[in-house]
Order: structure tokens, then sequence, then C-alpha cells
């Protein structure tokens, strides 16, 4: 297990609430963990929207000041810094959307690549515009990739329709995992469902998610 985690993905693809989850599966696991919000893009669909819940569970979350206000400043704390620097923890990063998002990772990259201990997570949802298919997810890998100057190491397939979701949504989309999985030689780390779906979906590593009321 790799000491930073980061996810990345296009607007939409559940990438914040994945990272709240996993933090959460880590710290229940018995490790110390902390989680950082790099998205300085998109005011609308924070980590920060959990603060309340990492809080209660004793994981410090670390996001730009202005996170959920009207001033929405593309600024990051310092405290990031010691995110990537302090190897006394494990560290789970969201990143913003798209590229434009990506660029924020950018001066935290030499300490990572340094380092070498991490996992660049792209989290496709196949039912989104601009990634319906491997290849439209492939070039938004691609752009994200050239952004953030840090490779992806795998994947999760997070697709989904928000509450509508079906297990036949969602297995629906295993075909299209797979064929991004080989155009790309990464493995795919799991695939991330509704906490009351996860039992009824079988061969495949599930991990179920506590969604986040904001966002379903």
């Amino acid at each position: 297990m790799k000491r930073i985690t980061l996810f990345a993905g296009h607007y939409g693809s559940g990438k914040t609430n994945i990272a709240v989850n996993y933090a959460l599966k880590l710290h229940r696991e018995g490790l110390e963990v902390k989680i950082a919000d790099l998205d300085i893009v998109n005011p609308y669909f924070r980590t920060k929207d959990s603060a309340e819940e990492l809080n209660e569970a004793g994981i410090e979350l670390i996001s730009p000041a202005y996170a959920n206000s009207n001033v929405d400043l593309p600024a990051l704390p310092q405290e990031v810094y010691g995110l990537v620097q302090n190897k006394n923890f494990y560290a789970i990063m969201d990143i913003g959307g798209d590229e434009r998002g990506a660029l924020a990772l950018g001066r935290y990259r030499p300490y990572i690549l340094e380092e070498n201990s991490y996992e660049m997570v792209f989290v496709a949802n196949f039912y989104r515009p601009l990634t319906r298919n491997a290849e439209e997810a492939l070039e938004v890998m691609r752009e994200i990739e050239a952004a953030a100057g840090i490779p992806f190491t795998a994947i999760v397939n997070n697709s989904n329709i928000g509450s509508e979701t079906t297990k036949e949504a969602v297995e629906k989309t295993f075909e299209e995992a797979e064929r991004l999985s080989k155009l790309t030689s990464l493995p795919i780390l799991f695939t991330s469902v509704k906490k009351d779906l996860a039992e009824s979906i079988k061969g495949e590593s599930v991990f179920p998610l506590e969604l986040q009321k904001k966002i379903f």
C-alpha cells in the first residue's frame, strides 16, 4: 500500500466522495490518515462538505481557506507541503477536475515523485458526457497527466447516475472499464458503488460508498 493516494478525474466523476470514503476506510483500519482538498476550480462539490464527519473520525482535513464560501480564490494552504513531506501518516489528496484542477498538483510533484510511494488514481464515470467510453476517458487522463506531471497508476470505475443507479447500470460499464484498463495497461483498483448495492455485485473488487447527501 502506497503512502499517498491521489484521486483525479473529470468533473462529476465522484472523486471527492471516493476520497472521503477511502480516508475513512484507512482510519477504520487503524491507520493515521490526513486528507487534502486541492480543488481550486469547482466551488460546489468539495471535500470540505464532509468536514464534520472527518473531524468526528479524527481525520485532519486540509482545504483552501475560502472553500464553501462566496469567495473562491485559487490559493492552497501551506499545510499541504507537510502532507507530502511528512512520511509519518497516510495522505489522501482530492485533485480538482480535469487538467485545470490538476495544475495545482504541480507544485507538490517533486516531493511526491521523490518519495515514490503514491497511487495516482483516475476515477472514471462512463455516464458523464465527456467520458462515455474508454477512448474519451483516456483523452481526459492524458490531459490530467500532462497538467499534473504525474502519471496515473490505477483506475477506479465509479460509473453511476446518482440516486437512480442500479446494479445493472453499474455492471453495464464493466466492459468499458476493462477496455480502459487495456488501453492504459493500468489495473482497476476497485469498482465503487452505493453501499446498498455492494453485496449484489459479484465478481468485482467492490468498494461500498456512503454517499454525500449534497451530491446525491
